[in-house]
């Protein structure tokens, strides 16, 4: 892993991020808005319960599939 290497976003985690959950708060932002945790395979379902729970989370996506889709924006 480099210093660039995207971690996950679970409290004491070191572990390579494979997983996107992007979320929002409805009460902070607008609808469109997207902030985002990363997670790695192990903490993915425990962030997500986290974030559902709430009514916070929109999508989980694999971090290479957001990667090709920010891609994929910036080229329009």
């Amino acid at each position: 892993m480099s210093d660039e290497t995207p971690i996950c976003s679970a409290k004491g985690c070191r572990a390579a991020a494979v997983w996107v959950l992007a979320w929002n708060n409805p009460k902070l932002h607008t609808p469109e808005r997207r902030k985002t945790w990363l997670a790695c395979d192990e903490h993915r379902e425990h962030l997500s319960h986290f974030l559902d729970l709430r009514g916070f989370l929109k999508d989980v996506v694999t971090l290479e599939e957001w990667e090709r889709n920010a891609g994929a924006a910036g080229e329009r």
